[in-house]
């Protein structure tokens, strides 16, 4: 066996060795794993200081700044209530269960004003600018899985802000590619604004 061949048996050991902890429901301490959602500007609650521009690179790189913020992880997202929702999406042009915590649920633990805009960014610098009044008439989610699986980096996740185009009247008489232009997949950041 070279080196390559036991580097990979010994990396696909350790994954295994972690994977069936998970799936008997032991989860990781909300806070514990790295951040995945930044929410940043008029939030009532932080548990994060300022963009440090050495370390927060891809933030910099696409001009986020802020004083505070709140960082959840994948365990602190998935910790609350999800939903789960089954539109066509554009990709396939097949129906998905995408689930997790609705947008809303997740802003208004921070005390996330009613009036507010929020701006969602994604990792490829697409953001939307979608108003609370929207998130809520939409039943936006914050989607951790698409078909029972967390979604992967490379993919459309981790997260993907989302809503159910198929059953929203605004969306489901338009042509497939045009439902989904609120939904940045590879969202990061959300900077709310009052």
């Amino acid at each position: 066996m070279n080196r390559r061949q036991l580097m990979t048996a010994s990396l696909a050991g350790a994954a295994g060795a972690a994977l069936p902890a998970m799936a008997v429901g032991q989860t990781a301490k909300p806070g514990a794993g790295p951040v995945l959602l930044t929410i940043s500007g008029a939030i009532g609650r932080s548990n994060r200081a300022a963009l440090d521009p050495a370390l927060d690179q891809l933030m910099a790189k696409q001009h986020v700044t802020f004083d505070k913020a709140f960082g959840f992880d994948f365990a602190a997202l998935a910790a609350m209530r999800a939903v789960t929702i089954r539109p066509t999406l554009e990709y396939d042009g097949k129906p998905h269960r995408l689930r997790g915590p609705l947008l809303l649920d997740v802003l208004m633990q921070l005390g996330v004003g009613a009036q507010a805009t929020v701006l969602l960014r994604a990792l490829d610098g697409y953001a939307v600018k979608p108003t609370l009044a929207d998130i809520a008439r939409y039943r936006f989610i914050v989607a951790t899985h698409l078909d029972d699986k967390p979604l992967p980096l490379g993919g459309l996740g981790p997260l993907w802000a989302v809503y159910d185009a198929d059953r929203l009247d605004d969306f489901a008489g338009k042509p497939l590619n045009e439902r989904f232009a609120l939904c940045p997949w590879g969202v990061y950041h959300i900077e709310v604004q009052s």
